[in-house]
Order: C-alpha cells, then sequence, then structure tokens
C-alpha cells in the first residue's frame, strides 16, 4: 500500500506561496539572507525573529508561524560538521523536512550554502517522504513542490529527481512486510524495474541456480515457501567503454535459519535486504540520469526460513567459486548469498568496478555508528573515492580495517576450505565478515568495494532510508 505524495520540481521559488505548508530549510546565515526572506510569503522582521529564537544545536531545528491559512516552517541546519560528515548537513535535513509530509499541497525551499550540495540535500529530503502506508486511514492525493536555491539561483541537477524517486522505490520496498514482498515478488519489482528504464533482465531460479553452481545462494533460500532467486539486470548503452557491477543482499526476511534470531533480534528482519534495494533505487535513477556506461544492476534473493529443507549447522556446501564452507551459524547467510553474486559478477563480466551492498553485521553499527556505512575495500583509490562520494551524497561511510592475512584464520575449518562465521566476535567482526566474500573473488581480483550498510539502512523509526542510492550513484560516477 502507498501513499500519494508526488514529487514535483520548480524553478519558481514564488509558486511556493500557494502551498497549505512550506518548509524552508537552510544554515542560519543563509536563511537570514534578504535574498531568502524575498522569497517567502512572511514579512522579514517576522522571518528574521523567527531565526533569532532557533538553537539548532547538533540535529537542527524548527520554528513555525503561520500566514493566513499556510503554515511556515523554518528548518535550520547544525553549524557544527566535522570532517567525517558530509557538509550539506544531510543528517539533520528529513527531521526537518518532515512537517512537508502533512495531507496536503506542501513545499520545499532548500537554501543552500554552496550549489554543490543540492543532490545531498534532495535526498534527504526523499527520506522523509515514504510511500508505503498499511494504516487504514483514507489516503488522500497530494505533492509537495521541491525548490533548491543556491547562491548563485536555482540549482537544477538532472540525476536530482530520478536520484530522490530512487530513494523512495528503496526504501519502499525496504519498508513493505514480506508477506506482500516475498523471493517472487521482489523478483517482479525487478522485472518492472527493468521494463520502466529499457533495460534487460535475467532471473535464474530453482535448477539453474542448483545447475549453475550457486551453492550460497540456494543453501541460504531452499527451504522457503518462495524458492531464491538471482535478478540480473544490464544497462548497456552506446559508446560505453567501462563495466561497473553492483551486487545487492536481498533477503527478504532473515529468521536466522535453524540459528534461530531471538524475539527481540527478528522484527525488523524484513528490511534484510536493504542493500539489494539500495541497488535498484540506484539502478533506475542511474539509468534515467543517463548514466553513459555499462551499468548490472544484480540481486541476490532469497527468504533464510526453518523448514525440512533448511541447511544445518555442520552442513558443508559448495560456492559458485568452487570452494568449499561448512556452515556453523545459518544467521551469518548473507555473505554467502553475495558471495556467489560477487564471484559470478566478477567471472561473468571482469568489471572495472565491482561494488556489494549489505545489511550485513550488526557490528557494522559498533564500527561506524548507525549513520556511516563501513566500506572494506581491496583498492585504497576506490576506498577513497567512496568515502569522498559518501559526503558528496549525503550518505557518508568509513573504511573498516583492509587486513586479509590477519583475519582469514577467522574462518578455518577441519573439513572444508572454510567456515561462514568467525571464531572470535571480538576481532574486527565486520571486516572478517567482508573478507569472507572476498575470500571468493578471483585472482587476479577486479577493484572491489563492499558496503556494509547496516546502520543507516534504518532510520530512528524502523523505517527503510534508501541509504545507498546516492552513494552509488556518485561513487560510479567518478569511474
Amino acid at each position: 500500500m502507498e501513499q500519494h505524495k508526488t514529487l514535483k520540481f520548480t524553478s519558481n521559488p514564488e509558486t511556493l506561496s500557494s502551498s497549505d505548508v512550506l518548509v524552508v530549510i537552510g544554515r542560519k546565515a543563509q536563511l537570514e539572507e534578504a535574498t531568502t526572506s524575498n522569497l517567502l510569503p512572511v514579512a522579514h522582521e517576522t522571518w528574521l525573529a523567527m531565526l533569532e529564537s532557533a538553537s539548532p544545536g547538533d540535529w537542527g531545528c524548527t520554528e513555525t508561524t503561520w500566514v493566513g491559512s499556510q503554515k511556515i516552517v523554518a528548518g535550520v541546519l547544525p553549524e557544527n560538521c566535522s570532517r567525517h560528515n558530509s557538509p550539506s548537513r544531510a543528517w539533520a535535513i528529513p527531521k526537518l523536512a518532515k512537517p512537508a509530509n502533512a495531507e496536503s499541497e506542501t513545499a520545499i525551499l532548500l537554501v543552500l550554502e554552496k550549489s554543490e550540495h543540492a543532490f545531498a540535500a534532495a535526498l534527504a529530503c526523499a527520506r522523509s517522504l515514504p510511500l508505503y502506508d498499511a494504516r487504514s486511514k483514507e489516503k488522500k492525493s497530494s505533492s509537495v513542490t521541491l525548490c533548491l536555491v543556491g547562491p548563485d539561483g536555482i540549482v537544477e541537477d538532472n540525476r536530482i529527481e530520478p536520484a530522490m524517486e530512487g530513494v523512495r522505490l528503496a526504501a519502499r520496498l525496504f519498508d513493505t512486510p514480506t508477506s506482500e514482498m516475498h523471493c517472487d515478488i521482489l523478483v517482479e519489482e525487478c522485472e518492472a524495474i527493468a521494463q520502466r528504464v529499457g533495460a534487460s533482465i535475467t532471473v535464474k531460479r530453482g535448477q539453474d541456480l542448483i545447475d549453475g553452481g550457486f551453492g550460497g545462494l540456494w543453501s541460504v533460500g531452499k527451504a522457503a515457501e518462495h524458492g531464491p532467486a538471482l535478478a540480473v539486470l544490464e544497462h548497456n548503452p552506446e559508446g560505453a567503454t567501462k563495466t561497473v557491477v553492483w551486487v545487492g543482499k536481498g533477503i527478504v526476511y532473515d529468521t536466522g535459519g535453524l540459528s534461530i534470531k531471538t524475539k527481540g533480534g527478528m522484527p525488523g528482519m524484513k528490511g534484510d535486504m536493504g542493500g539489494s534495494a539500495a541497488v535498484l533505487g540506484a539502478f533506475q535513477a542511474a539509468v534515467q540520469s543517463g548514466f553513459p556506461q555499462r551499468l548490472v544492476a544484480i540481486a541476490c534473493i532469497a527468504e533464510n526460513a526453518v523448514g525440512p529443507g533448511a541447511t544445518r549447522p555442520d552442513d558443508v556446501i559448495t560456492m559458485w567459486s568452487k570452494k568449499t564452507v561448512e556452515v556453523n551459524n545459518t544467521d551469518a547467510e548473507g555473505r554467502l548469498v553475495l558471495a556467489d553474486g560477487v564471484a559470478w559478477a566478477a567471472h561473468h563480466y571482469q568489471p572495472d568496478l565491482l561494488v556489494d551492498a549489505a545489511t550485513l553485521t550488526g557490528a557494522a553499527l559498533v564500527a561506524s555508528g548507525k549513520l556511516h556505512a563501513a566500506v572494506y575495500s581491496n583498492s585504497e583509490d576506490i576506498e577513497r573515492l567512496a568515502v569522498e562520494s559518501g559526503r558528496r551524497a549525503g550518505e557518508p561511510c568509513h573504511p573498516l580495517v583492509f587486513v586479509p592475512e590477519l583475519l582469514r584464520k577467522e574462518f578455518e575449518s577441519p573439513v572444508a576450505d572454510m567456515k561462514n562465521s568467525v571464531k572470535s566476535r571480538s576481532n574486527a567482526q565486520s571486516a572478517c565478515a567482508a573478507q569472507f566474500i572476498a575470500n571468493h573473488l578471483p585472482d587476479p581480483a577486479p577493484n572491489w568495494l563492499h558496503i556494509d550498510l547496516a546502520g543507516p539502512a534504518w532510520n530512528p523509526e524502523e523505517r527503510g532510508t534508501g541509504y545507498g542510492v546516492g552513494l552509488l550513484m556518485e561513487l560510479s560516477q567518478g569511474i
């Protein structure tokens, strides 16, 4: 079920005065300028008085007034911004923009300190406009109009509109419960995206996975009512000289398998497909924006269910890489599906850049926090590019230690090439999980980046953020 809150864009700020709710977001210095207040239907003195009482702190604040029947909200961004954060202050924008999600005609005016902050600020606004809503109340169709104003006037970027819709798409897939977003339906979503953007799609299921050697993906999903799948979407524009491949973890629900999660640890696991959601949202947005290179999006789709056919601890499985894995934790399933997808993609496409995205480990929150993804890469240049891209896109990330020679021992097995879960949970656990995936890359390996978005994929209300759409788009633009 969806809300009918459509996005519109305008290059004429004066049209915003006709909205029922107008939210104006920026740093205090930019909001205080006469060039800003001249765009508003509120008296300059009243506007300045609102801003005078604002104390944004580290997370921003709002001040509200009324002009007739129109609600005017000033969203004041924080001043502090450290070197590991996004200078757009994107982390604060979703909460400040939330009044624009009212059941009426609303508008958002983003007053930017720098025009290059527009992409990040717009995507942050999109996070305040979720699509999934199963409440029984009547849903009214309405729209939100967005205008972005920088120091030199209206900012226009052909990526912004499709990227905002990509964020909302990713968040909808994430928010939808598994009863409505099981494996078969997620495959249908992949097919719909391919049709919308004119991409090709191939889906491997059932015997094709078995015959194709996808032992990791098959072992995770084979006990579920709706079986696992590998969905491969391809964009092949004329003149492309490079190939970029994104692989997403698409666990539509994670019970933990026979290593079952606790009562408190299982709710929210409908969002364990946040990596695939990000990859699919970014693919749609990138293609619609005219991405000039060959782009491949792969969704590794499965439900980690409990049933008679479930993989057991102690089972040994053969991965697509031909390496064997002794399963010692069925709740470490994401790395199994990703290792298959990444190994197959590396061999099949020999990409210039290979990225996987996943809600892989709770330990990532310990390593890099709730708002920064943890990244792990075999290329220092790609690692640096990811950090820079995250800051620009308002989706920050931070590197994990890259020390394969110190981490591989965590997976030693007496009967197989490796186990799937670590011996010591206090030895760089998130980096180890990423290294498990790297263990299945060919030698020599392509430039590869792992994104563990287990922190920023969820917002404080336990809803999807669509994190990863902006990071993937910005990162791949730099290739």
